[in-house]
């Protein structure tokens, strides 16, 4: 009863403050319309260059690890109790081989923390999948100098064992009940429906198709475009051996469940992550674009190397939303209106690896206390090491 009212009260509160927003809306302040038409043509922009390419392969091998990798698997290497060395040297690389950003880890991150990942690996997992993205990795070092290359990968894999460890130990009576209880409910032995190198061929094969799909042009590096002017053509192939290793290795029961494994992660993540992208395309706008909050705020704010530089700096890259290489130009650009280096840093180790629309979804699968642990971690770690790089170059 109490709860029916609850939730009665609720959508009371929600009505009126929907009705407040109608009411008091100056839709005739021109700054207001256009960061209603920033907040839709971000929206656009997402659903045309992330959705198809980035997400949808994301959630397929999302549904895939639910559904092919045994629960025993995921705790053996993620676990709370699996080797701290294996495990977050696992976790620390990761984003080397994805080539994904903020949101389009989220699925992949939430399908092995409910298999029972640890929540130090799995944290480990989240920040390094976007962090330490090979292809923004090498962009930042021809656009933005080798210096700040390789300063932003050491950094990178640095913050993603820290934050995972950090993590870790904030939470270890609550990881270790999980685990205790995630054991007892574990069979004793799982059956392999398959042997373990076409397990590997399969998700190896899907990987493949997530990063030739989304391979960038660089016309700087002659193999680079090589493989981007190749890019559909690898891409149907793998998509064609992906085809037959379905027909051959797999049963339709399988397949089925790891169709509604993949809707069912998608309809959790994608109202979250629309909604995230219209409220940043409202408030800060598309980049190269002015929108509620003026760009040349964000530039004054982030000159020189002092402690409210960095400090900004990290928590407007953890705002925004940075598709996949984005941020590499949009630093330039900030760069160029005077941005010191160290913010400019603190911008990159915190930018791709957070978002608000990756916020809210991370909030939905591990809750607001470990959410907000996690994302004081990232702007804080940034920080400091923004100050740390500043004062030494």
């Amino acid at each position: 009863m109490i709860t029916q009212m609850n939730r009665e009260i609720y959508k009371l509160l929600l009505l009126v403050v929907i009705f407040l927003v109608a009411y008091f809306m100056p839709i005739n302040n021109l700054q207001f319309q256009n960061a209603l038409v920033e907040s839709l043509g971000m929206l656009q922009e997402y659903a045309r260059e992330h959705i198809l390419f980035c997400l949808v392969p994301a959630f397929f091998i999302a549904g895939a690890i639910a559904n092919f990798i045994s629960q025993g698997a995921v705790i053996k290497y993620f676990g709370a109790k699996a080797k701290k060395i294996l495990s977050y040297s696992v976790a620390s690389i990761s984003g080397t081989i994805l080539a994904v950003c903020s949101c389009t880890v989220l699925p992949l991150f939430a399908s092995i923390y409910k298999r029972g990942a640890g929540i130090g690996p799995a944290t480990a997992f989240l920040y390094s999948g976007p962090a330490i993205n090979v292809l923004a990795i090498i962009l930042t070092a021809r656009v933005l100098g080798l210096e700040l290359g390789i300063v932003r990968v050491l950094g990178a894999v640095f913050f993603s064992v820290i934050i995972g460890l950090s993590m870790h130990f904030i939470f270890y009576k609550e990881e270790k009940e999980r685990d205790r209880n995630s054991t007892l409910a574990m069979p004793e032995e799982e059956k392999e429906e398959r042997p373990l190198w076409k397990t590997s061929v399969y998700f190896a094969v899907m990987i493949g198709i997530l990063i030739f799909v989304n391979w960038g042009r660089d016309e700087s590096i002659k193999i680079w475009q090589i493989i981007y002017q190749s890019k559909w053509f690898i891409t149907g192939g793998l998509i064609i051996i992906l085809a037959v290793m379905l027909h051959r290795w797999f049963r339709r029961n399988e397949l089925k469940e790891w169709t509604l494994s993949t809707w069912g992660f998608a309809k959790q993540i994608l109202p979250l992550l629309f909604g995230g992208v219209l409220i940043a395309g409202f408030l800060l706008g598309r980049p190269g674009h002015e929108s509620l909050i003026p760009g040349v705020w964000i530039e004054r704010l982030v000159g020189g190397n002092s402690f409210r530089a960095n400090f900004f700096a990290s928590v407007c890259g953890a705002v925004m939303y940075f598709a996949t290489l984005t941020e590499v130009p949009i630093l330039q650009g900030l760069i160029g209106a005077g941005m010191g280096k160290g913010p400019s840093l603190a911008l990159l180790l915190a930018g791709p690896a957070l978002s608000l629309p990756n916020m809210l979804v991370i909030r939905s699968v591990m809750g607001n206390k470990k959410t907000l642990t996690y994302i004081s971690l990232v702007v804080v770690m940034a920080t400091l090491t923004g100050m740390i790089y500043g004062r030494l170059f």
